[in-house]
């Protein structure tokens, strides 16, 4: 049995059939038009949808099911995108329309859900119960697997980790709140302190690793001067875990995980943010005194967690 698992991103739509391991395979993926109506976006999908499902099933396999993730505030009972400022999208039946075209049972959860999901059935977080996930990129996405389910809350419109407050009255969010952890853990924050200071620092190597442009500073630039000493590139990225440390200590005392997941591209600094971050949990006793260690991990699915997580909407 295959299962189809599509993620909907702002440029693209990544798809792939899924089985009941975890394993991928017959990808495809389709461009994301902005601007297109959401409409058209869905019959398109649905019509590339359908095609690969009857060449699959003309190589013997049966299809069970289409799970998608998608960015934004998802009704996962109804199926619908009520709002996604990524997708321009409002009220999209998306579920339905997907159904319709192809006449499989089809579920939807948020992006986010459907990348936890894939990591606790089928990557570093499958030997845990009770995982957070973060995804660290233009803004900070988060996931739950509490008591071995994923969690979602009133119709499927909870998580939304990057949106807790850590500092009242702090930086302008894009959700319209002040203060909330996007606004401080995301690769736009980073980025956004990086230039601040390196306009600070005149001196500081990371005009050499942008060769003199400040337009070209991204989610590296701070990180790797940092690992070869430079004391702002430090300061900034020191800065940016105490942050990311702060959002995580109030997900362990609210949840108390046995783990935490850092997906998206700042992950790909790896153990020289894990192992940061783990230290300074372990110096704030994980949030509270004679509390369980909380292991700081990095997804193993990559950008695959989403279409593996989505197809595991239907893999018990």
């Amino acid at each position: 049995m295959l299962y189809l698992g599509i993620d909907i991103g702002g440029t693209s739509i990544k798809c792939a059939f899924v089985n009941e391991e975890g394993t991928i395979s017959h990808p495809f993926t389709m461009k994301f038009i902005k601007g297109a109506k959401q409409e058209e976006t869905l019959i398109k999908l649905g019509e590339l949808i359908r095609g690969n499902v009857k060449a699959v099933q003309a190589e013997g396999y049966e299809v069970g099911g289409i799970g998608i993730g998608c960015p934004g505030s998802i009704n996962s009972r109804s199926g619908i995108c009520c709002f996604s400022g990524n997708l321009g999208w409002n009220n999209a039946p998306v579920a339905e329309m997907i159904r319709q075209s192809t006449g499989l049972p089809t579920k939807v959860t948020n992006d986010a859900n459907a990348a936890m999901l894939g990591e606790a059935k089928f990557g570093v977080g499958k030997q845990y119960n009770n995982l957070v996930l973060l995804t660290l990129g233009t803004g900070v996405g988060g996931g739950l697997f509490l008591d071995g389910k994923l969690y979602e809350g009133n119709e499927g419109k909870g998580t939304e980790l990057g949106h807790m407050v850590i500092e009242r009255g702090g930086r302008q969010c894009t959700c319209g709140l002040k203060g909330c952890l996007e606004a401080y853990a995301s690769v736009t924050a980073l980025i956004s302190d990086t230039k601040k200071a390196m306009k600070k620092d005149k001196d500081s190597k990371m005009w050499d690793f942008v060769k003199g442009d400040i337009k070209k500073v991204d989610g590296r630039t701070s990180f790797e001067c940092a690992k070869k000493g430079d004391k702002t590139a430090l300061k900034v990225v020191d800065d940016y875990e105490e942050y990311l440390t702060l959002g995580i200590i109030n997900f362990c005392n609210i949840f108390r995980p046995e783990a935490v997941i850092l997906s998206g591209g700042l992950s790909n600094q790896r153990k020289y943010l894990t192992d940061a971050v783990e230290k300074k949990l372990a110096a704030k006793d994980y949030g509270f005194k004679r509390t369980p260690e909380v292991k700081v991990l990095v997804s193993a699915l990559g950008s695959d967690a989403g279409v593996v997580g989505a197809a595991a909407l239907f893999i018990a």
